[in-house]
C-alpha cells in the first residue's frame, strides 16, 4: 500500500507543486483530467488502508 501512494505521489509531483504555488481552479481541472486514476487512488487510500488491514 505504501508502494502504490508512494507512486501515485511521483506522478502527481508537478502537479500538487503548480496546486500548492498558484492554485486556481484551472489547474486544478487540467490535474484531474491528466491524472483521474492516480487522483482516484490519492482520495480513495484512506478507505483502502482502512478495508485492508482490519
Amino acid at each position: 500500500m505504501i508502494i502504490l501512494f508512494s507512486l501515485v505521489l511521483i506522478d502527481l509531483s508537478t502537479e500538487l507543486r503548480i496546486l500548492f504555488d498558484h492554485f486556481t481552479f484551472n489547474s486544478l481541472y487540467f490535474a484531474l483530467a491528466k491524472h483521474p486514476l492516480a487522483f482516484f487512488i490519492m482520495f480513495s487510500y484512506p478507505y483502502l488502508y482502512n478495508k485492508l488491514n482490519k
